[in-house]
């Protein structure tokens, strides 16, 4: 009851949101541009410099937020929770990012199979993540939620493919140092990019408990 009259009493700030669906958006954009380095004729030059554009763009709707923040003294969901969103969500395009100079920058010609399973898993994330975000807008609470939960599913199936990638890595007498160094590199930006995802979806499930 009390939520539901604060939100009558205060004044529109629906910018907040366009910032964390842009983010989201621009995310999940980033996430299917990288998947065309599995493709069979893959341009990694080409798939990373899109990346990096989308970058651009989402640091400047961080900024954006932040300025906004700084200019209203009443927001629609709580400034810390906004401040953390919005920082948490640019990680995951930060983090792909990461990945496409990786590849580009230690030579990688074709992804290895553990690589496509955590590009895979990246794009479902960020997909479930570009879903969830637009849910705090209209107080969809509960299916926020929901969606959310399969983020958890996605990040604990990638946690299992890159420790079992690493396993094999650092096991097998046959690899080299040079391999190791080059796709543990990648990996590793991979699966820090999930783990945002899952970070982010944490943060949407509190403020969506604050808010209900």
């Amino acid at each position: 009851m009390l939520n539901s009259l604060l939100r009558l009493i205060r004044p529109r700030a629906d910018h907040f949101y366009d910032f964390l669906e842009r983010q989201a958006a621009l995310a999940h954009e980033g996430a299917k541009a990288l998947e065309g380095i599995t493709r069979p004729d893959a341009n990694f030059e080409a798939v990373r410099n899109r990346i990096q554009e989308l970058e651009h763009e989402g640091d400047k709707q961080v900024h954006g937020m932040l300025d906004a923040l700084s200019a209203t003294f009443v927001t629609p969901i709580d400034r810390e929770d906004l401040q953390r969103l919005s920082k948490r969500i640019d990680d995951i395009l930060d983090l792909t990012n990461a990945t496409g100079k990786a590849c580009v920058t230690f030579g990688v010609e074709k992804p290895t199979s553990a690589m496509r399973l955590l590009i895979a898993k990246l794009a479902e994330s960020a997909e479930l993540i570009n879903q969830a975000v637009p849910k705090l807008r209209v107080h969809a609470y509960p299916e926020a939620i929901r969606i959310c939960a399969r983020v958890t599913i996605s990040e604990k199936d990638g946690d299992v493919v890159y420790r079992d990638a690493l396993s094999t890595l650092f096991r097998d007498p046959s690899i080299d140092a040079k391999t190791i160094l080059r796709e543990r590199e990648v990996l590793d930006d991979l699966e820090k990019a999930i783990n945002r995802c899952e970070q982010v979806a944490d943060l949407i499930t509190t403020v969506a408990v604050k808010q209900s």
